[in-house]
Parts: structure tokens; C-alpha cells; sequence
């Protein structure tokens, strides 16, 4: 009998011990632009369902996004941004979206082999 306690003890340590997994993310990536305009329709384009934070830096150009991995990728968010016209490490943003963007938006593009 003993010995069963002791089973049904070690049983219970091992199911309250586990940890949850998490899927939240964070990440840092570039995205190219230049004014506070900027930010705001860069944050603006990545406003989908598992992106629970998001900042654009104008000085640095650095994007900082904490999403759920079970519902977007870091990959979808480049995606969104570039869709916006916005170029980032990961995609050359669209064309027609970049010359749709204000005048003071519009920032030097490069070609993608040199970001």
C-alpha cells in the first residue's frame, strides 16, 4: 500500500511540475522610412489577430513585435509591412503602395542586395 503512495506521489510532482510552453515571440527586424507618418502606417499595417505589440523606431529604423507564433509568423509580418510600401530585411516593400506613400515618407530605396 505504501508503495502505491508513493507512485501516486511521484505521479502528481510530474503533472503540477510541467511547464507551459508559450507562443508568443519577440522580434527586432529593420524597416526602412523616415517620420512619425511612417510609424504610423507601419504599425498600422501589421494591426492583425496575434500581433500583441508593436513598435517602429524613426531614429534607428528598428521594428520591435511581439506576436503569437500559432497565429502569424515573423515571415506574414514582413509580408504586411512590405505590402504598406515599406522595405525590411526580409521583403522589398511594394512598389505601387510606395509611390502611393506622402512625399516626406518616401525614403531612399536601395536595391535589396545592399539593406
Amino acid at each position: 500500500m505504501r508503495f502505491l503512495y508513493y507512485i501516486l506521489f511521484f505521479l502528481s510532482l510530474g503533472l503540477f511540475s510541467c511547464k507551459t510552453q508559450t507562443a508568443e515571440k519577440t522580434e527586432m527586424f529593420k524597416v526602412w522610412g523616415n517620420c512619425e507618418k511612417c510609424k504610423a502606417t507601419i504599425e498600422s499595417s501589421i494591426a492583425v489577430d496575434g500581433v500583441t505589440q508593436k513598435k517602429w523606431d524613426a531614429e534607428s529604423t528598428l521594428m520591435t513585435v511581439k506576436f503569437d507564433t500559432t497565429k502569424i509568423t515573423l515571415d506574414g509580418i514582413q509580408q504586411l509591412i512590405a505590402k504598406s510600401g515599406y522595405d525590411n530585411d526580409g521583403y522589398y516593400g511594394d512598389d505601387y503602395a510606395y509611390g502611393k506613400l506622402q512625399d516626406c515618407c518616401q525614403y531612399e530605396r536601395k536595391p535589396f542586395e545592399l539593406k
